[in-house]
């Protein structure tokens, strides 16, 4: 048994947006498939743990109810809308088909709701664009199609998976400002998932940063820029070019660990270029200031460090 997220602990607040970063195979994925109830069963299953929404843990909702939740209160964006479309099936129809289910709509007013969100998310002419297949559509529609598809139900919470992978750098300002648009019309929260931190900067309130599995550091945004305090996360900054900074850029050397075969202790040690004898013993997440915590070992007695936050290992997805 691999654990492919383990004691990861966060919150979404209403109205906020919190950024999930890190290298891809990381868990960031898995972590808002686990939430959902999405994650295929077998190979993988949540073995323990909560996920709260309102006070109602979604672990342990029958499919049933889990239903009832999914793209009704909580939705989300997949990665890669053409995979996540079906292509035989025009992109109407697939928007109206949440919004009939959970509002127990007719078919005319779904139809009439589908292209109402299809104006809403900026794409022109939406009448005749509901009509469309998927394939028809450049990338950047299939996008919007996938938010306008999230958003038909007025969610509480948005889980946005790499919205602006594969989009070009205008595409993703317009999908950006779309979902904070979106997001300060209807005060929902937004679990924002990406490797960019160009765009965790812009659109982002508080980050956590994710590595094999864990939890490395979350923070407010503006503090994890200006003094990030894990070597992950300096790492990770080091490596992202500046406008109008002339250096080299220092990328992490290897790679992240598989699943199968992580490192005993700190999981990022054999990268890391600070990395010492205490390494080999797994680090608990240090307390370091309001919102602020790292888990690294090299905080173990500071004085910004409050006592160590401790941990149970049984909670996680396993895959």
């Amino acid at each position: 048994m691999a654990r492919a997220v383990d004691t990861v602990s966060l919150t979404v607040r209403q109205g906020e947006t919190l950024a999930v970063v890190g290298e891809s195979g990381c868990g960031k994925t898995v972590l808002a498939l686990s939430v959902l109830g999405l994650i295929p069963d077998p190979p993988g299953r949540v073995i323990a743990g909560q996920a709260l929404y309102r006070g109602r843990d979604l672990v342990a909702m029958s499919e049933a109810e889990l239903q009832s939740v999914r793209g009704n209160h909580i939705a989300m964006i997949f990665q890669e809308p053409m995979t996540s479309l079906n292509p035989v099936f025009r992109v109407g129809e697939q928007i109206a088909e949440g919004f009939r289910l959970h509002k127990k709509a007719t078919r005319a007013e779904a139809a009439d709701r589908a292209i109402e969100m299809l104006r809403l998310v900026g794409i022109p002419n939406p009448g005749e664009r509901s009509q469309s297949y998927p394939f028809e559509l450049s990338g950047g529609m299939r996008q919007r199609v996938m938010i306008a598809m999230a958003l038909v139900n007025d969610p509480d919470l948005l889980f946005a998976d790499e919205p602006t992978t594969a989009l070009d750098v205008t595409i993703q300002a317009q999908i950006l400002d779309l979902m904070r648009e979106l997001q300060q019309r209807r005060g929902s929260g937004i679990l924002l998932i990406t490797h960019d931190l160009g765009v965790v900067a812009e659109t982002a309130q508080r980050v956590v940063v994710m590595y094999a599995g864990q939890v490395a550091e979350q923070a407010p945004v503006a503090e994890l820029f200006a003094s990030p305090q894990h070597p992950y996360t300096q790492g990770l900054l080091a490596s992202v070019p500046r406008l109008g900074v002339r250096r080299t850029l220092a990328p992490i050397p290897g790679m992240v660990p598989g699943i199968f075969n992580l490192p005993s202790g700190c999981r990022f040690w054999p990268r890391c270029p600070r990395a010492f004898a205490r390494c080999t013993a797994c680090p608990p997440l240090f307390q370091l200031g309001p919102g602020h915590t790292a888990r690294c070992w090299l905080h173990e007695g500071s004085p910004l460090a409050e006592p160590a936050i401790c941990e149970s290992n049984s909670s996680g997805a396993d895959t």
